[in-house]
């Protein structure tokens, strides 16, 4: 099979900027499958991976993101999480048309070289990536996973390795005693895996620490509506809270803004700071000389390769599924799939995933959260959007997930000048966009607008 498919290349020394590029099929080696990507998601996750595509100590070695799917020297390929299909086979044990649930880069079609292949699924073997974290190495059978549902394949790609992040993060304030402290302050509550942890904190039985969520002003009522933390209150209203109850604080953005509100205002009784990601990637840090404790960073494969050692691989899996189909009964209510097709828009909406860390539009402290999916060979882009069945949706309310990054955060208000009659198609400018940077992922108004 000669198909020619397409993959977007990004400037490994400026993510903002991109190309799109054909991509010549080349047959599969011996060993090797040629997949094609029916969808995959595009979150504030997929920024962090870009922040450290360069090598950072992340890996304890001298590799990063980059390096699972492209050589030294050459653009850099995002990781994403999603499905993909079996088009071509050179593997004993794998047939064509079947589907896998794993990493891949932001393509149309992908090249993996087999091993270890079992019911379950296979792990990768590319030599480069052998010395790279397991967790993104393999690759499962839909057919196989347990907990899987056909209802739930679109929450996949956009929830579930945010998701998994959450609870292992809530898993680890359990394995250490909560730190000792009363209050969890998780900032950029509205994220996705922002709300991953705080479902999972929420499920403990027993006493747990109180968990405050922090997001925007204009997203307090909305979030707090989902009950998904105990308190959500606004970036300005740190300062009220009381600063002698013991407190930690989770940072998924990594801006270092509420790092230093959070810190000079709890002093010695915050008792723990991690920063999950680094979404905001353009943010000024500003951590130097922090009263209490340092900061810690959160590494999600490096936790989960603790608990397979600690419970071994099938009680996690198991583990895991469970929370996941628990929480598979609140997703549907934080976020719809919306599709959008077009190789073109899977360019200049990644570019605005991107291009949302930089510190630009509605809120320029914390990020927004963007999602997007590309399904049918990456023919269909979809995203994730407020729920209408959310507390504080309305149908023109602010700007939509795609171009303007607010997968996660409900807008309480129509926009000016539209009722709430107005045709889904109608184009419309919002004061809320995130503007590009000029001249990244090319010079299309429509980066400038939302759409409804």
């Amino acid at each position: 099979m000669n198909e020619t498919g397409w993959a977007i290349d990004i400037d490994r020394d400026d993510i903002a900027r991109a190309e799109l590029v054909n991509d010549p099929a080349a047959p599969p080696a011996p060993g090797q499958v040629r997949v094609a990507i029916e969808s995959y998601a595009m979150t504030a996750n997929n920024i962090t991976y870009a922040v450290f595509g360069k090598p950072a100590g992340l890996f304890g070695n001298d590799q990063g993101y980059w390096d699972f799917f492209t050589e030294r020297g050459a653009p850099g390929r995002l990781p994403v999480w999603g499905f993909a299909t079996v088009t071509e086979s050179a593997a004993e044990g794998i047939a064509v048309g079947e589907t896998f649930y794993g990493y891949y880069p932001m393509a149309s079609h992908a090249v993996l070289t087999t091993g270890n292949i079992g019911p379950g699924g296979f792990t990768d073997v590319t030599p480069r990536r052998m010395t790279l974290p397991p967790i993104y190495n393999n690759y499962q059978r839909v057919g196989a996973l347990h907990d899987y549902r056909a209802a739930h394949h679109d929450y996949w790609p956009v929830f579930r390795p945010l998701f998994l992040t959450g609870w292992l993060i809530a898993d680890q304030f359990e394995d250490e005693g909560d730190y000792g402290v009363q209050q969890i302050l998780i900032a950029s509550a509205s994220s996705k895996t922002a709300i991953g942890l705080g479902f999972s904190l929420a499920q403990r039985s027993g006493h747990r620490p109180e968990t405050i969520g922090l997001t925007s002003a204009a997203n307090v009522e909305a979030l707090a509506a989902q009950g998904i933390y105990d308190r959500v209150i606004s970036y300005d209203q740190i300062m009220t809270l009381n600063a002698a109850t013991p407190a930690a604080l989770v940072d998924m953005a990594g801006n270092g803004a509420v790092t230093r509100v959070v810190h000079s205002h709890f002093g010695s009784q915050l008792q723990a700071s991690i920063i999950v990601g680094k979404s905001h990637w353009d943010a000024q840090a500003d951590v130097e000389g922090l009263p209490g404790p340092e900061r810690q960073g959160f590494f999600a494969p490096g936790r989960s390769q603790k608990r397979i050692a600690d419970w071994g691989g099938a009680v996690f899996g198991q583990k895991i599924a469970e929370a996941w189909l628990a929480f598979m009964d609140v997703a549907p209510r934080l976020a719809t799939i919306d599709k959008r097709s077009g190789r073109g828009r899977a360019r200049r909406l990644s570019g605005n995933a991107l291009g949302a860390g930089q510190s630009q539009g509605r809120d320029r402290r914390y990020p927004m959260s963007i999602t997007t999916v590309i399904f049918d060979f990456g023919g269909v882009i979809t995203a994730s959007r407020p729920s209408r069945r959310s507390t504080g949706w309305k149908r023109n309310a602010g700007c939509r997930a795609i171009l303007c990054g607010g997968s996660m955060r409900p807008t309480p208000t129509t926009m000016p000048g539209r009722s709430s009659s107005a045709p889904r198609s109608t184009r419309r400018r919002s004061t809320g966009c995130s503007r590009r940077k000029p001249g990244a992922w090319g010079t299309s108004s429509k980066a400038k607008r939302c759409w409804r």
